[in-house]
């Protein structure tokens, strides 16, 4: 009963004193919910988010409906906004400005996650020249000095795939794990590199000075020829590359992406976001120094509650050396 009472004071909260209450504060202000968003919060994600829950949560159907428009009716769309609020454009000309931005963000998210989702979905093809060219590529740029003897090789192992055909480990996320491979490969190569070889060559443990103080004689002649636990480069990436999608499709990528892309999030943010967490699971992986590779399930679900965590910080960018060269706009 206590329960049923509690939602059904929530929904009458929401429904109505809500409302009632940004009545009295836009007469109070003389500025309607997106006005006082736009012009009390800096631009990034905590702007964009509270104008894509505004936009949600509003009577209109019309403003509901704005945040799914095409990109080309943007414009149009603010105008019927600043109509529908009754805000003058001339004298409030910052504002159209703001809220397209903040539109741009929204609706690229959207149309992101149908492209990832597009490539995800799409199977490798051992027929297609262009599928068999990246997957070449992705090879010429880890092992530059190794040429592959045969397009089915055992050497594909060398680079972390199962087996002598990578295609067969292409079938969980299609096309976008071979697209994520190959763009860290290529434009963050002498990173891609160096986990490749980490990975294939673990390090001897570094035993900490805090750990050192709780060892035996016995544990600490034991524990410094203990070498750290390696991993297979590709199917980690593949692995990644899950990860990063379900951050991406579940909206927990919004607080990044809206702090990184002054406009629309493309694909290419989404692979940089990708270089990204490979380097970092790579770091994480060697600090959780697992007993095993059949810990890697539990290693991976600590590292994404690690990332999710981070990513409830409204100001949190994820990887800001790849962002725009220019810092976001004061809008």
């Amino acid at each position: 009963f206590a329960r049923m009472f509690v939602q059904v004071c929530l929904y009458f909260y929401c429904k109505c004193l809500w409302r009632c209450l940004k009545f009295v504060v836009r007469k109070l202000t003389g500025q309607c919910e997106l006005q006082r968003i736009c012009y009390n919060t800096k631009p990034g994600a905590a702007r964009t988010m509270k104008i894509e829950a505004s936009l949600k949560g509003s009577k209109s159907k019309r403003l509901q409906t704005s945040v799914n428009v095409h990109p080309d009716a943007i414009e149009k769309t603010i105008d019927d906004i600043m109509e529908l609020k009754r805000i003058n454009p001339d004298i409030n000309p910052q504002l159209g400005v703001s809220l397209q931005a903040c539109l741009l963000q929204i609706v690229g998210y959207r149309n992101l996650i149908a492209e990832v989702e597009k490539l995800r979905r799409e199977p490798y093809d051992s027929d297609n020249s262009q599928h068999e060219e990246m997957l070449l590529k992705l090879w010429k740029c880890l092992k530059p000095n190794s040429p592959l003897q045969a397009r089915i090789s055992k050497q594909w192992c060398e680079i972390g795939f199962q087996g002598d055909d990578p295609k067969t480990d292409f079938r969980g996320m299609g096309l976008l794990g071979l697209y994520n491979l190959v763009y860290f490969a290529e434009w963050d190569t002498e990173v891609a590199q160096r986990v490749l070889s980490d990975s294939l060559h673990p390090k001897y443990r570094e035993v900490t000075k805090k750990e050192l103080s709780h060892l035996s004689k016995a544990e600490w002649e034991k524990k410094k020829f203990d070498k750290a636990i390696g991993y297979s480069f590709a199917i980690v990436g593949i692995n990644i590359t899950d990860l990063a999608y379900n951050l991406l499709v579940s909206g927990a990528l919004k607080t990044h992406f809206y702090n990184v892309a002054p406009e629309a999030p493309t694909l290419t943010h989404f692979q940089q976001t990708f270089c990204y967490l490979m380097h970092e699971f790579h770091k994480f992986w060697i600090d959780e120094d697992p007993f095993d590779i059949m810990e890697f399930n539990r290693v991976r679900e600590k590292f994404y509650k690690r990332i999710l965590k981070q990513l409830q910080n409204p100001e949190m960018a994820l990887c800001p050396h790849f962002a725009a060269s220019e810092s976001l706009i004061n809008m």
